[in-house]
């Protein structure tokens, strides 16, 4: 009889012949496989009637109740229905404020086993804690791992950093596993976090699924296949806020443009002779790296580089457009995107508007956060830092100063100021520098956002 047992992120087996993926460990003189293939190989060893005995697992059941009463929207119900007819794994792509929480909690609930979280953010670990503990109240006690805390329950909320470090030491522990954010877990480091959990059951949440390294092609691999999406213009003016998206186009002053043409020659001089393109945030980082090492102008055009991104974020004319924003929208509430940490506190400077960026204190962002739910914050100013992980459904102004060209970061800014709430309608406004590389980003992260969902 085969048995099955559980070390350190791997599965063994010993008393026979086992099926594959498992190998011969020549060190150890054991089988062994990934911890990840135990569906597989729990699957195989049913079919084949072959007799084996699983001390592996150390799953537990929960009676898990809800305490929140709450009607499901259609689509919420039928996300979860379409995870559960593919066998309890699977991702589900929503808009941001369509509820995806909502739904893995239900999902928790109806497999009454014990569940591992897995966040992007200490700020989204603070906020699944909350949620599972008001929708789950004294049936079960919600473990924290990460942030400072190391408390392992049946139901327990981490960082992706955090399961990287301990998957392997609570890898038998958990049924389930729901990856918020799950468009994270294809990063090199993450994607070692399933492999090493038994968990046969997994759900991804994710309102862009896409990455620019085309990680996401990963994603039916490491936790199931796309189940089901929508997209905002399927739920907005229902189930979430009516919006409009308006471009702007920022013209150069005649100065700006004969700066701009400078440094736009070296820049594109260097990349065509080092043969280099830009499509992707990984295409930068070579560019970097060659220019950084090169002997024959690579300082003058990291130079040239900074200044056609200064030039085309603080164009004077942008300047002035964004005042004009938010003096017409001063009874909004208004998101300013940026992309810098710069750029943010130079705006924030200048407008006298609340900036948040990485360096923001905890507790600094929180109060600024609050104030500006509360309205005696008309507007802040932010870098990538707000991007996911933030409710404010008080929003409904969002601008982007400057950005990348990527649809995911187009698509969570716009979740921000979607959230629905009597009377809201949202506006998305672009302010585009015209004849720079600014408007050639617009137009690829503008692609029909219902792209981003198939």
């Amino acid at each position: 009889m085969i048995e099955l047992s559980y070390e350190s992120g791997t599965l063994l087996a010993s008393g026979g012949m086992p099926p594959e993926p498992f190998v011969w460990d020549k060190r150890t003189e054991q089988w062994r496989a990934p911890a990840g293939a135990y569906r597989e190989i729990s699957l195989k060893l049913r079919g084949s009637d072959t007799p084996y005995t699983d001390r592996a697992a150390s799953f537990e059941k929960l009676s898990l109740e809800s305490r929140v009463a709450m009607e499901s929207r259609p689509y919420q119900r039928e996300a979860l229905n379409a995870w559960r007819r593919e066998e309890l794994r699977g991702v589900v792509v929503l808009p941001t404020g369509a509820g995806k929480t909502a739904i893995a909690v239900k999902a928790i609930e109806r497999t009454g086993r014990s569940t591992l979280v897995v966040v992007p953010t200490l700020a989204l670990l603070k906020q699944w804690y909350s949620i599972l503990s008001n929708s789950f109240g004294v049936s079960v006690t919600v473990g924290l791992l990460g942030g400072g805390y190391h408390e392992v329950t049946p139901l327990t909320v981490t960082t992706y950093d955090s399961a990287y470090i301990h998957a392997e030491r609570y890898g038998d522990r958990f049924t389930l596993v729901v990856y918020d954010e799950v468009h994270h877990l294809p990063a090199e480091k993450y994607a070692m976090i399933p492999k090493m959990l038994l968990a046969p059951y997994s759900l991804g949440l994710t309102a862009t699924p896409e990455r620019p390294d085309g990680g996401h092609e990963h994603l039916p691999h490491l936790v199931g296949p796309v189940v089901y999406s929508r997209s905002p213009e399927d739920l907005a003016g229902t189930y979430l806020a009516p919006y409009e998206t308006v471009r702007i186009p920022v013209e150069l002053t005649a100065a700006e443009r004969v700066e701009y043409a400078e440094a736009d020659a070296v820049y594109r001089n260097f990349l065509q002779k080092h043969r280099l393109s830009i499509r992707s945030p990984e295409d930068w980082q070579r560019f970097i790296m060659v220019a950084a090492t090169s002997h024959e102008g690579g300082r003058e055009v990291l130079l040239a580089a900074r200044r056609r991104r200064e030039i085309r974020a603080s164009a004077e004319r942008k300047g002035a457009t964004l005042e004009s924003l938010l003096k017409r929208h001063w009874e909004d509430r208004t998101i300013v995107f940026t992309k810098s940490v710069e750029e943010v506190y130079a705006l924030s400077e200048r407008f006298l508007v609340p900036g948040i960026t990485y360096e923001t204190p905890a507790r600094e962002r929180k109060e600024i956060l609050d104030r500006f739910r509360i309205g005696r914050y008309r507007a802040i100013i932010a870098s990538d830092v707000l991007n996911e992980g933030v409710d404010v459904p008080e929003a409904n102004i969002a601008v982007i100063l400057a950005g990348s060209a990527s649809r995911r970061e187009y698509v969570q800014r716009l979740g921000r100021v979607l959230r629905p709430r009597e009377g809201k309608r949202a506006i998305l406004y672009e302010l585009v520098t015209e004849g720079t590389g600014e408007a050639a980003a617009s137009r690829r992260r503008r692609e029909p956002i219902a792209g981003a969902y198939s």
